[in-house]
């Protein structure tokens, strides 16, 4: 039921991570989700995920991980993805089909450059290489929100920035639900792992990727910017660009096709 969907942790040094489990396929396709795992982790969220990603339910094991339960101040992107790939190693994963969406495309471009051997194919959605203007503005506005324990405009903000107005119109009406739901006990994870997203830049090493990649944005984005995706595909050799005419941030929720379109690489 439910695509066998599943939850567990695995010890990642001192600390562990959760992650959901689902499919029945062979081999393995890892899913790392952005931002908001800084507020919330995946931990009770299996069935909805199984749903969200059941297209690859039939093909593949699909983990997706959270980033590690304790984490310290000065948290970069790069520890991320050695942790991740700590993870991997200590659920016996050798390598995988990897997809990283927002900061999870900035670890995951991490995850190719220093441990290629771990990467098969890489997905990298609505994410940046380095930080532009625009991102360094909404990160830094999302961090005093968060300092200023106001969770009620934190949401309002990242929704009203990541999605179109056809798809607000219908999100502005659970607000007050959204708004109260979900707060964390405080917001030391979130504002660590926000900090990571400004520090972040492996622009310069993107050449170092080798893998088959696809890098899959909007033009429209109002997180990380303009020019964002293009700048990553003309650095990574073997990548695809695909790029959603009036789509932001959301578009990996917004775009009908974006899952197809991930597969269409995955089992090429």
């Amino acid at each position: 039921m439910f695509y066998e969907a599943k939850e567990g942790k695995v010890e990642v040094g001192r600390t562990d991570m959760d992650y959901v489990t689902f499919g029945r396929g062979q081999k393995v396709f890892i899913i790392i989700p952005g931002l908001g795992d800084g507020l919330k982790t995946v931990k009770g969220t299996k069935i909805l995920l199984a749903r969200m990603y059941k297209l690859f339910t039939k093909k593949y094991k699909v983990y997706v991980f959270s980033r590690k339960n304790d984490i310290e101040e000065g948290y970069s992107t790069r520890d991320m993805a050695e942790d991740q790939k700590i993870a991997m190693e200590n659920l016996g994963i050798k390598n995988a089909h990897i997809m990283g969406v927002s900061q999870g495309g900035m670890i995951s471009q991490y995850l190719a450059i220093d441990y290629p051997e771990m990467v098969d194919k890489l997905v990298i959605g609505v994410s940046v290489s380095k930080q532009g203007d625009i991102m360094q503005k909404v990160i830094k506005n999302w961090i005093t929100l968060a300092e200023n324990n106001d969770y009620r405009n934190l949401i309002i903000d990242t929704v009203e920035k990541t999605f179109t107005e056809d798809k607000l119109k219908k999100y502005r009406v659970f607000y007050p639900i959204l708004t109260r739901v979900g707060k964390p006990k405080n917001f030391k994870r979130f504002i660590v792992q926000a900090n990571a997203c400004l520090n972040h830049n492996a622009y310069d090493e993107l050449d170092k990727i080798k893998c088959a990649t696809l890098v899959i944005g909007g033009d429209s984005d109002k997180v990380v910017g303009k020019n964002a995706s293009e700048e990553m595909a003309e650095r990574i050799n073997k990548s695809k660009l695909i790029l959603y005419k009036d789509l932001g941030h959301g578009a990996y929720e917004e775009a009908k096709d974006f899952n197809q379109q991930v597969l269409r690489l995955l089992i090429s």
